[in-house]
């Protein structure tokens, strides 16, 4: 039987705001877990850390790295993942803390459970809330009712993807649209205008869509910005800026599935009756 390791890692996130959306699972390991490191931009957040937690590593310095040369954000995230594996690996029982949910871009977060349970520690992910969970219930949207289609905007412009009209679409980052060099966390008015060209591939210029942040603390308030997608390349966006394009175009039947399924349905329904 193969012992377990000391030092044990979990990752946890402490919600858009804070304040009432942290779990109590996630409280817990911060306030019990010999150290904390996180990358959290809200000040009141990080203060909260410092105050409640044993120790507090704080990475949001590591950023700096990308005003080096031939570093981009790639090495900075792999510099904050060894970082919390050296604690791990010191025997500590590690909390690497993110803002909003510790799985959904949060690279730095995979990277450490990853190498950790390949080193043979314990290391898991616990839920939070995200951007998204904050995105349905500020705009009263549900992705159940037309389906859902969510991807980062870089992404959605280099490669092909197919998009589905008749569903709501998330563009996560278009604040750092195009920017493929990785050493920025801004874009520019042509990088957003090639985004609309590929977008108006599938909607009409015309057509109403949500420049979207979540509030991160009491003094601020939610960004709910109708606009026409033609004038997006002229809208200040932040990092955090998400672009909500509602759907376009009815759902349209399938009717030649709609009659199998109903075929079956009475298939089913004689075999009952003769039974």
């Amino acid at each position: 039987m193969t012992n377990q390791k000391q030092g044990s890692l979990v990752c946890v996130g402490t919600g858009m705001r804070m304040a009432g959306q942290i779990t109590p699972i996630a409280q817990s390991y911060i306030e019990s877990f010999d150290v904390v490191v996180a990358a959290i931009p809200n000040i009141f957040t990080r203060k909260w850390i410092m105050d409640v937690s044993k120790e507090y590593i704080c990475l949001n310095s590591y950023y700096e790295d990308m005003k080096i040369d031939g570093k981009d954000r790639r090495d900075t995230y792999r510099r904050m993942a060894d970082t919390i594996l050296m604690e791990m690996r010191s025997g500590k029982r590690v909390c690497a803390a993110f803002y909003g949910h510790p799985g959904i871009f949060a690279c730095i977060s995979h990277m450490a459970i990853a190498d950790a349970v390949a080193e043979g520690y314990s290391a898991h992910m616990e839920p939070g809330i995200s951007a998204l969970d904050c995105l349905v219930a500020d705009l009263g949207i549900d992705p159940g009712s037309r389906g859902m289609q969510s991807m980062e905007a870089t992404q959605f412009l280099i490669y092909h993807r197919l998009i589905d009209p008749t569903a709501l679409l998330i563009l996560w980052q278009p604040g750092i649209a195009g920017e493929l060099a990785l050493k920025k966390l801004e874009t520019n008015e042509e990088y957003l205008q090639v985004l609309v060209n590929k977008l108006a591939r599938t909607y009409t210029l015309e057509h109403e869509v949500i420049l979207y942040e979540a509030a991160t603390d009491p003094l601020e308030k939610t960004r709910i910005d109708k606009i026409r997608l033609g004038d997006l390349p002229h809208m200040q966006l932040k990092q955090i800026t998400t672009l909500v394009i509602p759907p376009a175009k009815a759902l349209e039947r399938d009717q030649s599935i709609i009659d199998q399924l109903n075929a079956i349905a009475a298939q089913r329904g004689q075999v009952q009756q003769a039974a």
